[in-house]
């Protein structure tokens, strides 16, 4: 009897644990994953994770949109037993899920993701979008240049001219922060704004004066105008704060 209680015990604390005191769901946060989703896996056994309850967040490049065959469909397969809603900002190594068959939108938190029928737990962002994460702002906006691009292109591997925001995807994003009054709590990106890049990381043997800094650039202008409390992002493959940025790769935090 003692050891069925502990185990009912543990399942009554598990149940606190996947949700605050006020009721709220748990939200974490990671970097790429470039089809490779062992550690959240592991991750998501040892908190227990509810498909139903918790949210993670994937800060651009999931690579589940990637090679656009059967090896993604695969994947996708292989994610959907996951236990936790997957929240996934767009990359630079990773076509937009409105341009691949199968998606379709739908409204989540107060905004449009989209979402493949077939694999309800995966949601893609859509950039410009204000997200309501327990009672937190959330903007959207991903995207990225790929400094490999040509070596992609060299070895006929996949590169997506869609990877970096548009006119029209920049456009958006500046009037949905014009009705927000440009004040949002959080800001979920794939890159950073380009004074806050960790130029530490860059790799030595890219000419830096080579790469596409537009929308680091655009990034710069929106964050200058911005008032927020914290910015998340991923692309450079490591984990590093600093001011109210937090870049996160390896790592799995909680978005508080």
């Amino acid at each position: 009897m003692y050891n069925a209680f502990t185990i009912f015990l543990g399942l009554f604390k598990r149940s606190i644990i996947s949700v605050n005191e006020k009721g709220d769901y748990m939200i974490y946060l990671t970097g790429d994953t470039h089809g490779d989703f062992w550690r959240i896996q592991d991750f998501c056994k040892k908190m227990h994770t509810s498909k139903q309850e918790d949210i993670m967040v994937i800060l651009g490049d999931a690579g589940l949109n990637f090679y656009l065959d059967e090896t993604d469909y695969n994947r996708k397969i292989e994610v959907s037993k996951i236990p936790v809603t997957f929240f996934m900002i767009h990359g630079n190594h990773e076509e937009r899920p409105y341009k691949v068959t199968g998606y379709e939108e739908k409204e989540w938190h107060g905004g449009i993701v989209y979402v493949h029928p077939e694999f309800p737990n995966q949601l893609f962002a859509k950039d410009g979008e204000i997200y309501d994460f327990n009672g937190k702002k959330v903007i959207v906006i991903g995207g990225a240049y790929s400094v490999d691009k040509e070596y992609r292109m060299v070895h006929h591997w996949p590169w997506f001219e869609s990877e970096q925001p548009t006119p029209e995807i920049k456009e958006y994003v500046e009037s949905r922060l014009a009705q927000a009054e440009w004040k949002v709590d959080a800001v979920f990106s794939h890159t950073c704004p380009i004074n806050y890049e960790p130029r530490h990381l860059f790799l030595p043997f890219i000419d830096q004066s080579k790469v596409d800094k537009s929308t680091e650039e655009w990034l710069q202008t929106i964050e200058e105008k911005l008032d927020y409390q914290k910015w998340y992002f991923g692309h450079f493959h490591d984990d590093w704060k600093i001011y109210k940025f937090q870049m996160l790769y390896k790592s799995i935090i909680e978005f508080n």
